[in-house]
């Protein structure tokens, strides 16, 4: 992709603060140095991928969580 050809554009508009505040726990909870303004293009590969790994894990530990809650309001 060129410049300017910006695919990762949230499904959810109204989503976007929301995952941008968790982006910025996440790293914070890792102890990953949060980059001023919102560039994070001096943050190292290795850095950007642990704080993006552990928003997936905690995304699926929440759905997951989300999928049991629901099982056992079903049961009768």
């Amino acid at each position: 992709m060129g410049t300017g050809q910006k695919r990762n554009t949230p499904v959810i508009i109204e989503a976007y603060n929301a995952l941008e505040q968790f982006k910025y726990e996440t790293a914070n909870e890792l102890g990953i140095q949060v980059p001023q303004g919102g560039y994070w293009g001096h943050v190292s590969s290795r850095d950007c991928g642990a704080v993006g790994g552990n928003m997936v894990r905690k995304m699926i530990a929440a759905a997951e969580q989300s999928l049991i809650n629901q099982a056992n309001t079903n049961m009768p």
